[in-house]
């Protein structure tokens, strides 16, 4: 019999299409398959025959299944280990880049893909399935304010998201933690949204992002196109309350507009004025600045420039990085 997370497996591995999903698949299955494993041997292991200190077969058995296991998940364990420092070094790459990185994150099934599909013209599996998308992918957009965007598109949430799968899907949720931005999107013509809202926020919580973390989040609430006359009136009535949300149809297109003006004022949010010191040489930096800030004031010291420029941090931290 196939309990909730072998289940969740199961399905997992039908839709992992990369070979770094289906690494990260057989990762949690073998995880799962040890704890089974030790509940599935106990009545062998007390069957002690054999002579004085040796063990009875059961014993040999699950000592042996175990070896296999463990010997196979170390194994994944160093692949998947080289994925996450190849995703760092791209990180880094995009750190140094002038581009922000914008994250959307959902329960399994809100119209994640269909949402990224349109805002990228990709063509990402969006279907009616439980986990479409386990694999991260990454597409460029255009956004209000600036020259482009990085858009991640990341496997769906569920309710008590099994510890196995969080740690073997953590490579794939650094991209989250990572984000400029977070984009939330929610069915919100599901009846249980509130509670899958919740069970969202707790997953990003342990992974240690969302606005606990600082981050900037926003919530883009899908699916308006399947609301009836009432309820579609009660739910504009409660967006409009909220500078955070934005009602959308990922299917039909209504409201991306003013999805993409929201996540560009939120980008553009919590900029500080900092100063700063540039060598004649610096001419590419000094139009950076000018390109992804508000230079409020700009003087010469010698043969130096310096500028004062209102900017955000991460684009800040990006300047940084570009004159290492």
């Amino acid at each position: 019999m196939i309990d909730r997370t072998g289940l969740i497996l199961e399905i997992f591995g039908e839709r992992a299409a990369t070979a770094e999903g289906r690494l990260q698949v057989e990762l949690a299955h073998l995880d799962y398959q040890a704890g089974r494993l030790v509940r599935s041997w106990t009545h062998l292991e007390r069957q002690r025959g054999g002579f004085g200190f040796l063990g009875g077969p059961g014993e040999t058995q699950i000592e042996a299944d175990r070896r296999l296991i463990r010997d196979r998940m170390a194994k994944l364990r160093k692949e998947l280990d080289q994925v996450t420092r190849t995703r760092a070094l791209h990180r880094a790459r995009r750190q140094r880049a002038p581009w922000p990185v914008v994250a959307l994150v959902g329960y399994t099934n809100a119209g994640k893909s269909t949402l990224f599909n349109r805002l990228t013209r990709a063509d990402v599996m969006a279907e009616n399935l439980l986990f479409a998308t386990l694999d991260p992918t990454m597409r460029e957009v255009a956004l209000p304010g600036f020259d482009k965007a990085i858009l991640s598109d990341t496997v769906g949430f569920i309710s008590e998201l099994p510890t196995q799968l969080v740690a073997a899907f953590r490579a794939t949720l650094e991209e989250v933690i990572s984000a400029d931005l977070i984009v939330h999107v929610r069915d919100i013509s599901h009846p249980d949204s509130d509670a899958q809202r919740a069970d969202v926020e707790q997953v990003l919580k342990e992974i240690g992002a969302g606005e606990g973390a600082g981050q900037a989040l926003i919530e883009a609430w899908n699916k308006i196109d399947l609301l009836d006359a009432e309820e579609g009136e009660r739910v504009r009535a409660e967006a409009a309350r909220r500078e955070d949300v934005v009602l959308i149809s990922a299917l039909t297109g209504a409201g991306i507009d003013n999805l993409l003006e929201c996540a560009g004022e939120h980008l553009r949010k919590g900029s500080k004025l900092h100063t700063v010191t540039l060598a004649p040489a610096e001419g590419e930096a000094i139009a950076w600045l000018h390109a992804h800030g508000e230079v409020v004031s700009r003087r010469n010291e010698g043969v130096d420039t310096v500028l004062e420029v209102r900017i955000s941090e991460a684009d800040w931290a990006r300047f940084e990085a570009r004159r290492r």
